[in-house]
């Protein structure tokens, strides 16, 4: 059996066995437009430069002629079935123009971190996935194409995943993974200063497991918004949301379960599918569900499960705005009527604020240097024309007061001079004396929150 029908089974294994994979997308293959410097392959006759000091490999799948080729020290050229190269300055390709040679992009632009490098099993339209879950998680089965050439980095840390699939091969053991990445087949294809480990336990809990990317969070965000300067998109509206595992804020909605033994992850997810995301009135919503740790203790949760909650998060574009609000209305109603055949203990929801009048999603939440200047500019103009103002009110009450003084009659002797402070008015403070105002919600968010326990609400129905 060729290696890729032993990996063609691996994933069947995979499906039956209900694991998650995470696929690697991008590659290095020289017929593909996207690894060149200018978004197409090399013309015929023209010159080919690959970057001096950097280890790569590339597979070669069509004939190319070129006039110069200039190869990396340390890499090398993998020829599919019927590719060659042939020299020749005599071909002209009247579809290209004259210039300098056709450049081959870094290699090591590639990151482990940036979850937009991988997809998942369960792509389902209607369905989406935290930032920190869309990179390989602990329980996870990675798989590297075995027909394209590849490179990652792995960056910082140690990863940690269920098995790695490359080359056709399967690894599930650490001693033979590290044996393979210290090897110049691993070096040509992995890189950087972190680790890659296996630790071949599956996920068993039909509650789900918590993805464990916590920590490396901070490497996702900044992979995934290196292109945008390290700066969230801004959203379209207050008070925004930012679920657990995910790295910038989002208009919708959160809500938390607190589940029991009964609790099936996957039956609830196609419960939400095929109960809720069908309906005409939620198309375009993307719902997000996971087991993820909980910020907060409460009361329902005991056990093991006690630190970890079920988040199910209800994400609406701009041209649906309230969308997520009716949607997780109609999911605690559910809840409260079949929480307990669900094994769903207690559910709380969070909400984004209403949208921003005349706002766009297309901006960046720091403003932009010329945006600043004009505050600044502002500022000061209105300081300066306060400070007159306050300077001209001053003279004039200078003026009064001595006139007053001038003017005034003495006062009798004997009398009192002052007047009744009602704040030291003892004899009265105590008929009107409140009790201290309650404590208010951080200012940073007014996001409503619900709390329903089905348990509760069986038994006063009961009653």
């Amino acid at each position: 059996m060729g290696a890729l029908g032993r990996v063609v089974l691996w994933l069947q294994f995979c499906a039956l066995t209900q694991a998650a994979y995470k696929l690697w997308v991008p590659n290095t293959d020289f017929d593909d437009a996207a690894n060149w410097s200018n978004n197409r392959t090399p013309c015929a006759s023209a010159a080919v430069e690959f970057p001096a000091h950097k280890m790569v490999s590339v597979l070669v799948r069509e004939g190319h002629s070129v006039s110069d080729l200039l190869l990396p020290l340390d890499g090398e050229l993998i020829l599919a079935s019927g590719a060659a190269f042939s020299a020749s300055v005599t071909t002209w390709d009247p579809n290209c123009s004259a210039g300098g040679p056709a450049l081959f992009r870094d290699p090591d632009r590639f990151l482990w971190h940036d979850p937009r490098l991988w997809r998942s099993e369960d792509a389902v339209s209607g369905l989406f996935s935290m930032d920190a879950e869309r990179v390989p998680c602990r329980h996870d089965d990675v798989v590297f194409p075995l027909a394209t050439s590849f490179r990652v980095g792995l960056g910082p840390g140690v990863r940690t995943v269920r098995s790695v699939s490359v080359l056709g091969k399967t690894f599930t053991r650490d001693d033979d993974l590290a044996a393979f990445l210290a090897s110049r087949s691993g070096r040509l294809r992995f890189h950087g200063p972190g680790a890659l480990r296996v630790v071949p336990e599956a996920c068993t809990d039909p509650s789900g497991c918590v993805c464990g990317n916590d920590e490396e969070l901070p490497w996702v965000c900044a992979a995934l918004l290196q292109s945008l300067g390290g700066r969230c998109p801004s959203v379209a509206c207050n008070d925004a949301l930012r679920p657990v595992g995910q790295c910038c804020d989002l208009c919708g909605a959160i809500v938390s379960l607190t589940h029991g033994a009964a609790f099936d992850l996957e039956r609830y997810r196609a419960r939400l599918l095929g109960s809720f995301l069908i309906l005409p009135e939620y198309q375009g919503l993307q719902v997000a569900v996971s087991k993820v740790w909980r910020t907060r203790r409460v009361p329902e949760a005991a056990g093991r499960e006690s630190d970890t909650e079920i988040q199910v998060v209800l994400a609406e574009a701009e041209d649906r705005a309230g969308s997520a609000t009716r949607l997780a209305q109609d999911v605690l109603a559910d809840i409260a009527e079949h929480g307990d055949a669900l094994g769903i203990l207690s559910a709380t929801v969070r909400e984004s604020g209403a949208p921003i009048e005349g706002g766009s999603a297309a901006g960046l939440h720091q403003p932009g240097p010329s945006v600043a200047l004009g505050g600044v500019v502002a500022a000061a103009l209105l300081l300066a024309v306060l400070l007159v103002v306050l300077l001209r009110r001053a003279e004039t009450l200078r003026w009064k007061w001595k006139r007053r003084g001038e003017d005034a009659v003495p006062a009798p002797a004997g009398a009192p001079l002052g007047f009744d402070n009602p704040v030291f008015d003892l004899t009265g403070s105590a008929a009107s004396e409140e009790p201290p105002p309650a404590p208010q919600a951080d200012a940073g968010t007014t996001s409503r929150s619900y709390f329903i326990n089905p348990l509760f609400a069986v038994a006063e129905a009961e009653a």
